[in-house]
């Protein structure tokens, strides 16, 4: 396992390279790669919907796989599929764990889609604080020891705007796959959409969430979004010595 503090130092926005979490593509057996994810903080985490469809993107980059694949993650299987490329932007099709089950607590939705999520439905989410009331919500009681991600939406036509409170990163990020599914799946159950694409804005940008609605759960799900390469290089792990951030320098 790597060192979760080189793991911070990498994620850091000012001393590394900056950034919500670290992907490792791994070797799997029986399949074209294993995901591991480990959040900015620098501990392995659940499953990224948005990192899924970056790995399978930088797959296809290194030539490991031919527009297809099946790769491990921490929830288990999952298949991703390169559906058009336009110079560093890959639009990928990634398929998440079947929901069976969610919970409704006091007017909120507790989904598990690959990650722990809470959806709260709001009239204006850009009025919310939500490093503020996703932090308290996340580190409340009900959720311990392991916390929960929270996600704050707001009805947009026949889709959703989505703001995300994540857990490991402590902050509210730009966009949250798993986030965004759990989102369109609570959804999907009090707009009575039992199948079909729902659309979710959120402020990285927008991805399309593919469902079918299976008695008290869902299957057949798919997020559909860009993946944008926009930097690659190396990095000696031996810099780690002399960071700022190092707590040992």
């Amino acid at each position: 396992m790597p060192d979760p503090k080189i793991i911070a130092w990498l994620c850091h926005r000012r001393f590394g390279i900056g950034g919500d979490g670290l992907i490792l593509l791994n070797k799997a057996k029986g399949y074209d790669f294993g995901m591991q994810y480990y959040n900015a903080d620098g501990m392995e985490s659940t499953m990224c919907g948005n990192g899924g469809r970056c790995i399978v993107a930088f797959a296809d980059f290194l030539s490991l796989i031919k527009s297809q694949c099946i790769f491990s993650g921490v929830d288990g299987e999952h298949t991703g599929k390169i559906i058009a490329r336009e110079g560093n932007c890959s639009h990928v099709m990634l398929s998440m764990k079947d929901v069976v089950d969610f919970q409704q607590l006091q007017g909120d939705f507790i989904l598990d889609t690959g990650s722990p999520h809470l959806v709260r439905f709001a009239g204006d989410v850009m009025k919310i604080d939500v490093v503020a009331e996703g932090r308290n919500i996340r580190n409340h009681a009900t959720f311990q020891p392991g916390g929960i991600n929270v996600n704050f939406a707001q009805q947009e036509g026949e889709g959703l705007f989505v703001r995300t409170y994540e857990r490991g990163v402590e902050d509210e990020t730009l966009s949250c796959g798993t986030g965004v599914t759990a989102s369109a799946l609570a959804f999907s159950h009090i707009s009575n959409k039992n199948e079909g694409v729902i659309p979710v804005r959120t402020r990285g940008g927008k991805l399309n969430v593919h469902l079918k609605k299976n008695g008290h759960g869902f299957s057949g799900i798919f997020l559909e979004g860009p993946a944008i390469q926009v930097f690659n290089g190396v990095i000696d792990l031996n810099d780690f010595n002399c960071s700022p951030n190092n707590p040992s320098f």
